[in-house]
């Protein structure tokens, strides 16, 4: 078997966090000695050992002299748990095989070089891509101390979201509609606008068996979510934020009563300044937004440059209808050079839709 084998064994186990270990990154470890798995491990939750620890302690027998793989550069510095260089140094291991350097300042490359200076073999960039995309939300969250943010939105091949009627259940199969509660599940927090939530009355919850339900944000300006939303109702068991500019102390205080957090923003364009939310919910380590919201928040969002992925789920229907709604509303580019476009392209199918994944770049006007 070789290195980039027991590398995509790491990265296998790493996904198993997923959901789990925010605003931490997803990491895996593998232990080989003379050509055996001896040991394996993942970081499973945020506060609990990392991926190293857990493979060294999953070991049959003594690791010393083998060989370590791990998807992300071990730690070196005391956080909620010691450092996992410690762990590798105390055990022997000979040499670690690395994907991704972390970009975190209180490891990047420090983690390699402690390893280095005891005398310790490290090789670097095995799967280097694979494991970057792995933790792509962590790569940002440790940047930029604010969310990554994922749009998604169904349509049909004619670009409607509803049909003329408002009526948009279900535009997707069921297959892609339970992906989109493994993103639930995945990302910290789900978000939508209260024109979502008046129209639909949606519950925003992970419906899939052994998941987490995200936190989930309500962008009202006004304070106009009903008291009687199924959003209001269940805050009590899904923690829940309304960000808003109003101040309604009263108001704010029924709220409160039912579990509800309130943030309050600047306001732009008579609306929730949204850069200013995403650096609040930075600050509470709040580290990736998966944003199911209608046509006027997905250009808000956009056009904040908030946005860091597009999921375009697209079903094969036709509805029609000038008034129909679209997935993306607001006043729009007024040239094709002027739009955002998507790159690092991908598409999977789900039954008989498809769902394009993109990352998102603005395209400035030509000089």
């Amino acid at each position: 078997m070789n290195e980039e084998r027991y590398m995509e064994m790491a990265l296998e186990l790493a996904e198993k966090g997923a959901g789990f270990v925010s605003p931490n990154p997803l990491v895996g470890a593998v232990v080989v000695k003379d050509g055996r798995i001896i040991g394996a491990g993942y970081h499973k939750a945020c506060g609990q050992p990392h991926a190293e620890r857990n493979a060294l302690a999953d070991c049959r027998e003594s690791p010393r002299g083998a060989d370590l793989y791990v998807t992300l550069e071990p730690c070196c510095h005391y956080g909620k748990t010691p450092p996992c260089t410690e762990a590798i140094l105390q055990s022997k291991i000979a040499r670690v095989f690395i994907g991704s350097t972390d970009p975190n300042p209180l490891v990047s490359g420090k983690g390699i070089k402690t390893l280095r200076d005891h005398g310790v073999e490290v090789v670097t960039g095995i799967l280097k891509e694979r494991c970057d995309k792995m933790n792509e939300v962590f790569n940002h969250y440790i940047r930029t101390r604010t969310p990554y943010v994922v749009m998604k939105y169904a349509m049909t091949l004619d670009g409607k979201t509803a049909a003329v009627s408002g009526a948009s259940k279900w535009i997707t199969s069921e297959e892609a509609r339970h992906y989109v509660h493994e993103c639930r599940h995945r990302y910290s927090a789900v978000m939508t606008g209260v024109g979502t939530v008046l129209a639909d009355d949606p519950m925003l919850n992970c419906r899939i068996q052994d998941s987490r339900n995200p936190v989930r944000i309500i962008c009202d300006t006004n304070l106009r979510t009903p008291l009687n939303s199924q959003i209001v109702l269940s805050a009590e068991t899904i923690p829940t934020i309304l960000a808003c500019c109003r101040q309604d102390p009263e108001k704010e205080a029924t709220y409160r009563n039912h579990g509800i957090k309130i943030i309050h923003t600047a306001r732009k364009n008579a609306h929730v300044d949204l850069c200013d939310l995403m650096k609040q919910l930075g600050e509470m380590e709040m580290d990736s937004i998966f944003m199911e919201s209608g046509a006027e928040l997905n250009w808000s969002a956009l056009e904040s440059g908030i946005v860091n992925k597009v999921h375009a789920y697209i079903a094969p229907k036709i509805f029609g209808g000038a008034g129909a709604k679209t997935p993306v509303g607001g006043v729009g580019v007024q040239l094709p050079d002027q739009a955002y476009f998507l790159d690092q392209m991908s598409v999977r199918q789900f039954e008989d839709d498809w769902m394009i994944e993109g990352e998102v770049k603005p395209c400035l006007p030509e000089s």
